[in-house]
């Protein structure tokens, strides 16, 4: 897979957005963002599955007429008789390609073609061949696996003609949870929730006692506080065979962050440049990319070189 061409992607949506917000994003992504692949799809919470359901179609036709693989994504936990049904519904009535974030996503789409996402445990070379031996073509790693393992994992997958991807902007996805939080920090429970979670469009920032940001709450999910950022490694990932790199949507300008990571990718622009670049996007937290280099995911290694992929 190493002579692959490389594939910006960009994920689902974990964000409780507005529905015409929502569609107005994906609208411009289609036309203006130099992505190859776009996961469309409720993977937190399957109370908010309904709020987009007027725009789903438009957008999955917007992005499909705009020459983007438009990736249908499943729920990455599955918690009661409503999330079994949402899954389900999409992976039996979808002819799309769906990505798998549980394993009972998995079930259903065994023997057809689809792909694994980061919320599943892909940690090992067996559990990837037993995932291609079931028609996983596409697995994007989790967030915490370090660098050494990627290679390890992209070799594996380069003898079964699997994809490798790798997530490389965004907040990061750390845990998910029966209980949501937003709506607890509101004295809610996630049953009467009132869908509070719409006023975090990029989570709901936690703190310690001594008051110093620490987490992101979404719903069911904690995310990092820091946003994950491996433009300046997207030569080594690129060595070692991965093929597609993701994007996680935020309230910034996912516009520009695609078209830094794109012309990195191309090497029409240096790495140190880039950096420079996104280090410009008002995100109101710091970069971190602890976990590519097998330390603590929030910490930052500075980068050593300015170089083109």
């Amino acid at each position: 897979m190493s002579g692959a061409r490389t594939e910006l992607t960009l994920g689902p949506n974990l964000f409780n957005w507005a529905p015409e917000r929502w569609r107005d994003f994906y609208f411009r992504i289609a036309d203006e963002a130099p992505v190859a692949v776009v996961y469309l799809g409720e993977t937190i919470c399957s109370k908010r599955a309904p709020l987009f359901s007027d725009y789903y179609e438009a957008v999955s036709e917007r992005l499909g007429a705009a020459g983007k693989t438009v990736v249908h994504s499943t729920l990455g936990e599955t918690a009661s008789r409503i999330d079994r049904r949402l899954v389900s519904d999409v992976c039996e009535r979808t002819a799309d390609l769906i990505e798998a974030n549980d394993a009972s996503a998995a079930l259903f789409l065994r023997g057809r073609p689809h792909y694994i996402g980061p919320l599943m445990n892909v940690y090992n070379e067996e559990t990837l061949r037993f995932l291609a031996s079931k028609g996983a073509q596409n697995i994007c790693l989790p967030i915490e696996l370090p660098f050494a393992a990627a290679c390890v994992l992209c070799a594996v997958a380069a003898s079964e003609k699997v994809m490798i991807e790798v997530q490389v902007f965004g907040r990061q996805s750390l845990a998910l949870s029966a209980r949501c939080y937003h709506a607890r920090a509101h004295g809610r429970t996630r049953d009467t929730c009132r869908f509070v979670c719409e006023n975090d469009p990029d989570g709901l920032v936690l703190t310690t006692l001594e008051r110093t940001p620490f987490l992101v709450a979404n719903g069911v999910q904690t995310l990092s506080y820091e946003y994950l950022n491996l433009v300046q490694e997207i030569p080594a990932l690129k060595a070692a065979g991965v093929v597609r790199y993701r994007l996680s949507p935020h309230s910034c300008d996912m516009v520009q962050v695609a078209t830094t990571f794109r012309s990195v990718l191309d090497g029409t622009l240096a790495t140190g440049e880039a950096l420079a670049r996104l280090e410009e996007l008002p995100i109101d937290a710091p970069f971190s990319n602890g976990f590519h280099h097998g330390r603590p995911g929030h910490g930052w290694t500075v980068p050593n070189t300015n170089v083109r992929s």
